[in-house]
């Protein structure tokens, strides 16, 4: 509950995140049948990068500051989307911009304060449906009512010691629940222990292509040393597609020769 995306807004961490969600929604595009949305740790829509928060930490002036010029046809999608909105996306910015009139936006944000703003910032949008409580309480919110296809967000603080845990339980429900989904759960990389727990959990669920950039080492956890996106479901080309955004971001990103991509896709 004391966590503020504000403060990071922008950073590495959202570039890999937006670049790959971009990806996964021109994917849901490709088809002309109506697809859903559920972003469940929503956040408050859009941030400002000249506010106190942003200015405060400088967080991305390493990331999507190192993007905004000439960025590799990898990126280009992503950076042209982050130019047209203004002010720094969310993923709730990124995905109401992709919306078609048919497509519908599920936003869940817990906060109350990030709630208001994000009520705010979505209001008289019919497309879109608010909801604040608990993101792991998946009844009613997942699969979106009458939507057969589509795509829910796990995009947590990991704030709590047993985060990881509960988005591979939310995740096993979530298939359950809606099978022909698209899952995906971003993640921190500070040191490799949970991260690899977090793997081992979701191993046995379908199509996985698990996209991470290392940008320092992996040992340190009180760093966020890199991140990475797991997606179940993935659709077809989508492992090729992030594969390429990956080696972009490492070009641009990191600033030493140790940076790596961690890169795993299946096909079952």
């Amino acid at each position: 509950m004391n966590y503020r995306h504000a403060f990071h807004a922008g950073n590495h961490g959202d570039c890999l995140k937006h670049a790959l969600l971009v990806a996964l929604i021109d994917a849901l595009r490709r088809k002309d049948t109506p697809f859903a949305i559920a972003d469940l740790h929503a956040g408050r829509g859009t941030y400002d990068l000249t506010g106190e928060e942003a200015t405060r930490t400088g967080e991305w002036r390493g990331g999507i500051g190192r993007l905004l010029d000439d960025p590799p046809p990898a990126l280009a999608g992503y950076v042209a989307l982050v130019r047209r909105l203004g002010l720094y996306p969310g993923s709730p910015a990124i995905a109401r911009a992709l919306l078609r009139p048919q497509d519908r936006l599920v936003l869940n944000e817990m906060h109350p304060e990030e709630y208001a703003a994000l009520a705010a910032w979505a209001r008289g949008d019919p497309r879109i449906t608010l909801r604040c409580g608990d993101a792991y309480a998946l009844r009613g919110v997942v699969p979106p009512a009458g939507m057969k296809r589509g795509l829910v967000l796990f995009d947590p603080p990991y704030e709590v010691t047993d985060e990881h845990d509960r988005v591979a339980a939310a995740m096993h429900a979530a298939h359950r629940a809606a099978p022909t989904f698209i899952l995906a759960a971003w993640y921190p990389v500070k040191h490799l222990a949970p991260v690899r727990a977090l793997r081992d959990a979701l191993h046995d669920l379908p199509r996985r292509v698990d996209a991470a950039l290392y940008l320092r080492p992996p040992l340190d956890p009180a760093r966020l040393n890199g991140s990475g996106l797991l997606v179940i479901n993935a659709p077809w080309q989508y492992g090729e597609r992030a594969g390429a955004i990956l080696d972009a971001l490492r070009a641009r990103l990191a600033d030493a020769p140790s940076a790596e991509i961690h890169l795993e896709a299946t096909r079952d």
